[in-house]
């Protein structure tokens, strides 16, 4: 691993605050849905923060990275010059600057919270938030097809050997799941580009035509190793992809994919009732290494959240003027959790049957009740 954590203190490191309660469940929660379903894609690796959607054009060379900045839809607001697509489109879409958490700055981590809305280490492995929604739905199968999939699945390797928070959990049994690879279509539409994410996109469409409630999660890479992924240390052997990288194909292939995704689904009239979420694990390191890369850090990235009536061109949260931390609204990566169950209609007191018998809460934190005031 090349964060230089371990995987005992991986083990050995919990998040803390993850308190159940929040003013809806006070009040009973009325569960009124917002989506029918959800697109999340998974940016595999932790994009650069300060590369991609939350540049610092007047931080010192070394923290603002070789990219420019571009303007966009949104008065005000910039992002990296490596998403033309997304600055057309971002009066659809809302930034949370300043997603974070303090565990450990390991994939499983946030994989693990972002995923479950838990942090569990090696188990009971919880189920996934797409595994709760269809289990509370009556589903008693899990897999492509069905309510819940993720894709390509189930193989992702980076690098500690747990559970990453995306199967049925202790919910199995009774929730059986399905671990079948899915394949690609091969050529598709030219504007998702010629990429599995691009492809998946327009699986993930199609899929929604046909069943609106729907949940379905898109990794843009398996695996961070022997690959170009976000992962960008740029330590070369199995970890070599560098900001340029980023630059030249990682970013690009993104932009193409979501842009045509937010276009097709809002040509089908499919955007206003589906929830799409877009993040990876975690940011990277606000200085550049001496590689030509940036390593992990957990201390603020950034998600894109968008349709289910949430309010396009809004940002939420602030990260300070180098990328280091929260300077304003910092939003724990299981309050993002939280939020996809919220849109989904999830009651503020849902339960599910727990690993060893006692009924279990479903929220793990408050949901980001701004997205939508």
């Amino acid at each position: 691993m090349s964060s230089g954590v371990t995987r005992r203190a991986f083990l050995g490191m919990s998040v803390g605050g993850m308190a159940a309660v929040w003013p809806g469940a006070a009040r009973g929660g009325s569960g009124e849905s917002r989506a029918d379903g959800c697109i999340f894609l998974h940016l595999l690796g932790g994009p650069p923060h300060l590369d991609t959607f939350d540049p610092k054009p007047e931080a010192p060379s070394e923290y603002r990275g070789p990219f420019g900045v571009i303007r966009t839809r949104v008065p005000g607001v910039i992002l990296s010059e490596l998403f033309p697509g997304l600055a057309r489109r971002l009066d659809r879409v809302a930034l949370v600057r300043s997603v974070y958490h303090d565990g450990p700055p390991v994939h499983e981590c946030g994989l693990q919270l972002l995923h479950s809305g838990r942090l569990f280490r090696d188990g009971p492995a919880w189920p996934a938030l797409g595994a709760v929604w269809s289990y509370l739905q009556g589903e008693r199968r899990l897999g492509w097809g069905r309510r819940y999939a993720v894709l390509p699945y189930p193989k992702v390797d980076t690098g500690i050997a747990v559970d990453k928070g995306f199967g049925a959990g202790f919910l199995s049994p009774p929730l059986e799941a399905q671990r079948e690879r899915v394949a690609p279509w091969g050529a598709g539409d030219h504007r998702y580009g010629e990429t599995p994410l691009g492809q998946y996109c327009q699986m993930a469409v199609q899929a929604l035509l046909q069943e609106p409630r729907s949940f379905i999660t898109i990794l843009m890479y398996e695996t961070v190793f022997d690959t170009l992924s976000w992962d960008c240390h740029g330590a070369g052997g199995a970890l070599r992809t560098k900001l340029r990288d980023i630059g030249q194909r990682v970013a690009p292939a993104f932009d193409r994919a979501f842009s045509a995704l937010l276009d097709d689904l809002e040509g089908h009239g499919l955007l206003e009732r589906t929830l799409v979420v877009a993040t990876g694990e975690f940011g990277r390191t606000p200085r550049v290494n001496p590689q030509g890369g940036r390593d992990h850090w957990a201390g603020v990235w950034t998600a894109l959240v968008a349709g289910a009536g949430i309010r396009g061109g809004a940002v939420i949260g602030r990260s300070d003027a180098r990328g280091i931390e929260p300077a304003e609204r910092p939003v724990r990566g299981e309050e993002l959790a939280a939020t996809i169950l919220y849109a989904l209609g999830v009651p503020a007191q849902a339960m599910i049957p727990g690993p060893e018998g006692p009924m279990q809460a479903v929220y793990p934190a408050a949901p980001i009740l701004e997205l939508w005031s």
